[in-house]
């Protein structure tokens, strides 16, 4: 007997079956559920889905010609997602025998054919419920926000900074030499963590990082001091938790989106790729932002100055090729810079101030 409830905070399934027919009708008692459901007729299709999607839960066919179902299991488990993907797999093999294998190769639950459907819905709610406890997105910006509460000057500035990397991302995915590198799973984990890429400011003095003016020499090797205590602290989390790519990547932000491609910056004055892909893409965005942002000793750029001073980076500050990509897309951050400060001023004033349109195009790769 199949209970009939709709659950409509179940996670998407995603269903690989060789066999149209059992495929059919996994899709069909869980889509009488209510269940969102994904499928894949092999583990190959079902390994790229995973990668380019956000899937979380896999109900597999153990045996499949090709990549069998533990063999996927055993190939999502060495691929560093940025979540976790729940994985049962679905099997008419000796269970004993499939529990080491399974087990072995990282599969959480195990499903004996011919299924019950009752049993089935009861062993994804189980998976759904386990998923879902994992808050990191929230929690994530969260501390991102606290550490920004010490900085109240700048706004909306994490909203923007993780849509201005998310975009930079996008557009690397799409060239030939970035393929291999940035996928979907890439660009969610880089929207994620650019938030904490200021996180090592907690650790700075209030005299320093409030002070009302330009800082000294002095006061400066300090505020620098910020990127080291943001990796020291989530490379402990890393140490907790090393299966953890989000914290790796959270890390690495942290600790290089003050580099620059010539060597010169801080704070290890690391040169061209030997800086992290995504601490190159989060320093364009910071720099952006932060031009066209004012702050007590600045008012702030117009959008034409800020693309000046980027154009002027590339090659010495920046990475060509992200900056390359910053322009290829100038007329959406300069949407997403008016929708967002758009929100802030509607959020925190009585009446609605009339927003300053900049116009987009006009300082285009080709000026």
């Amino acid at each position: 007997m199949i209970i009939h409830d709709r659950d409509t905070t179940q996670a998407p399934i995603l269903l690989v079956d060789d066999d149209p027919a059992c495929l059919g009708m996994l899709r069909d008692v869980l889509e009488a559920l209510g269940i969102p459901v994904l499928t894949a007729s092999d583990g190959n299709e079902a390994l790229e889905m995973i990668c380019q999607g956000d899937i979380r839960i896999v109900l597999s066919d153990w045996q499949m010609p090709g990549m069998s179902g533990v063999e996927l299991c055993r190939r999502v488990r060495q691929r560093p997602l940025s979540g976790y993907v729940y994985f049962i797999l679905l099997t008419s093999l000796d269970r004993k025998h499939n529990l080491v294998s399974g087990l072995r190769a990282g599969a959480d639950d195990f499903i004996n054919k011919p299924f019950d459907p009752e049993e089935l819905h009861i062993r994804l709610r189980t998976a759904n419920r386990i998923v879902s406890l994992e808050s990191r997105n929230v929690i994530i910006f969260a501390l991102a926000k606290l550490a920004e509460s010490r900085d109240p000057e700048t706004g909306a500035h994490l909203e923007r900074m993780r849509e201005y990397s998310r975009l930079l991302a996008e557009d690397l995915a799409s060239q030939p030499k970035y393929a291999d590198i940035v996928d979907a799973d890439y660009v969610r984990t880089i929207y994620l963590t650019s938030p904490l890429h200021d996180i090592g400011k907690v650790g700075i003095p209030d005299h320093v990082l409030l002070k009302p003016g330009r800082l000294t020499p002095e006061e400066f090797e300090i505020m620098k001091q910020h990127t080291l205590v943001g990796f020291h602290t989530l490379d402990a989390a890393v140490r907790e938790q090393p299966e953890a790519a989000y914290l790796r990547f959270a890390r690495d932000i942290a600790a290089s989106h003050h580099e620059k491609w010539d060597g010169s910056g801080y704070p290890h004055g690391l040169k061209g790729e030997e800086i992290p892909l995504c601490g190159r893409i989060v320093a364009v965005a910071d720099v952006y932002d932060a031009l066209t942002t004012a702050r007590v000793y600045k008012d702030a750029f117009s959008h034409e100055k800020a693309c000046a001073i980027i154009r002027e980076g590339s090659g010495s500050h920046f990475d060509p090729d992200i900056v390359e990509a910053f322009f290829r897309h100038e007329e959406e951050i300069v949407n997403i810079n008016q929708r967002l400060n758009d929100a802030l001023e509607y959020a925190s004033l009585p009446e609605m101030a009339p927003g300053v349109s900049i116009p987009a195009g006009t300082c285009s790769a080709a000026n």
